[in-house]
């Protein structure tokens, strides 16, 4: 807290962070408020929901604290694959869950994991959340090793051509549901690129020149470049011995960010370069030997060539809005908020 500035962020992940006990993040809370000195302090909990109860749902809405909520669509979809440890449905005490936190006024975001099974259902997955009163949609491209043969991706990996289909969809149904010029629902991912149109930077990392702005501190103290990245080669060191704020600055962490602008020729001279640069490295590292590309180039490409002429006008639209409500002065981030809805 004190090695901050003065806005500080923490996102509680795991595995599960419910599993830590609400009366550990009492505890977080009283030590913020001791130390935060005046900071503003933002706690995010991604969470699967399966042991959120009224007493949580209390304490997250009276702490404002902003849920990142694993659902993954209706029973069909979501029950494929989110299965208990004695391999039973999930999907109704999720949905449980997600009622009672928008009854305690929490703040939540859908979090769905695209794979190559949910990917044909875009306009049911939207329509879904709409319908459940989750607004704030977040769309994960799921990709990993076979675990027999690590040199593909497994079967249940969504393909590129799928995904960026599956966002085509997204995006059409996002700008159908637009009143007034602005839209009514939010895509993490559809957002991330109109900051790109507008000369700021995507807030969603994987979009960025360079990466390391979520290191990860586990349970005991040790610090990684990335959550997608906890492996000996990205220990960057511990709490308990070094500041984090050296670690942060170390010049390993600063050669873990610099890997992403290590791209082929392809994508150096790609158009679409300055609104993705390569997505994320992990994506990269789980591609075939044989493609020498990231493994969503190419439902990128797909989504830019289909979307871009609409980020151009509705830039144009912010841009205008800006001029007429300002004479000097540069890029206001809450404007470009208000105007996103």
């Amino acid at each position: 807290m004190e090695q901050s500035g003065e806005n500080i962020s923490i996102t509680w992940q795991g595995g599960e962070p419910t599993l830590m006990g609400l009366e550990f993040y009492k505890k977080v809370v009283a030590l913020e408020q001791k130390y935060g000195r005046g900071k503003v302090v933002g706690n995010g909990l991604q969470t699967n929901g399966m042991l959120i109860d009224e007493e949580w749902a209390d304490f997250l809405g009276e702490y404002h604290f902003l849920v990142g909520l694993s659902i993954d669509g209706p029973q069909h979809i979501h029950d494929k694959y989110r299965l208990t440890k004695n391999e039973q449905p999930s999907w109704e005490r999720v949905m449980q869950t997600g009622k009672l936190l928008q009854q305690h006024n929490v703040a939540v975001n859908a979090m769905c994991c695209i794979t190559s099974d949910s990917a044909p259902y875009a306009r049911e997955l939207y329509e879904f959340y709409k319908e459940q009163g989750f607004e704030w949609m977040q769309f994960i491209p799921i990709v990993e090793r076979d675990k027999d043969n690590p040199k593909k991706a497994a079967d249940f990996s969504v393909t590129a051509e799928q995904y960026g289909q599956f966002m085509i969809e997204v995006f059409d149904l996002w700008l159908q549901d637009f009143e007034n010029g602005q839209p009514t629902t939010n895509v993490r991912f559809i957002e991330s690129i109109f900051h790109t149109y507008v000369g700021l930077e995507a807030p969603e990392c994987t979009l960025n020149k360079e990466c390391g702005v979520y290191p990860t501190v586990e349970h005991n103290g040790d610090v990684y470049s990335c959550d997608f990245f906890v492996e000996p080669k990205w220990k960057l060191g511990n709490i308990r011995e070094q500041r984090l704020v050296d670690l942060l600055n170390s010049t390993k962490q600063t050669k873990f960010g610099q890997l992403k602008s290590q791209l082929p020729r392809k994508c150096r001279t790609c158009p679409w370069l300055q609104h993705c640069y390569g997505g994320c490295t992990k994506d990269r590292v789980k591609d075939p030997k044989d493609s020498g590309l990231p493994r969503f180039c190419k439902s990128t490409i797909m989504f830019m060539e289909h979307a871009d002429p609409v980020f151009k006008e509705l830039a144009r639209n912010w841009k205008d809005q800006q001029t007429s409500q300002q004479s000097t002065g540069g890029v206001s981030y809450n404007a470009f908020k208000d105007f996103m809805g």
